[in-house]
């Protein structure tokens, strides 16, 4: 018979498909689906970075701190892109827009500093490049019926 608590990673995954995140009333769901207390179930999500307790914005924005960033200025950019968006590293601006992350390495190191938005590469970028890449991704976010783009 197959244990109930070896299934609570992927349903986790589906739940976060879902929502984006891990709600709070989803572990106590999973708790009894899964026949663990609530207190492991919020241990596992805690313990494996894919999980989340809060959503994140519609943009997540991720820079890369690679060494060929790191060296190309990437420590620069986080800080622009804070300032741009109000917010802190790991934080979600309150309009739910952006989501301000710092990552080990995207991979493109021929393209250092490297940001992400959510799954589009922009690279070889300077304050003044984010900052309209921001912008125009906060402008095309507040026009009606059109969906924001990377």
């Amino acid at each position: 018979m197959e244990n109930k608590a070896s299934k609570l990673i992927p349903l986790l995954q589906e739940v976060q498909e879902k929502h984006g995140y891990i709600p709070r009333e989803a572990i106590d769901e999973l708790a009894a689906k899964c026949a663990v207390s609530p207190a492991e179930v919020y241990g596992v999500v805690t313990f494996y970075r894919q999980f989340r307790l809060t959503p994140r914005g519609r943009f997540v924005v991720k820079v890369c701190n690679g060494t060929a960033c790191h060296v190309n200025g990437s420590a620069v950019l986080e800080s622009a892109a804070s300032d741009a968006l109000g917010i802190e590293r790991g934080q979600t601006d309150a309009r739910g827009l952006f989501t301000l992350e710092s990552v080990n390495c995207v991979g493109c190191c021929s393209l250092a500093p490297v940001v992400m938005v959510n799954d589009d590469t922009h690279g070889s970028l300077d304050q003044r490049r984010l900052r309209t890449l921001l912008g125009k991704l906060r402008r095309s976010a507040s026009e009606p019926g059109k969906e924001p783009q990377a």
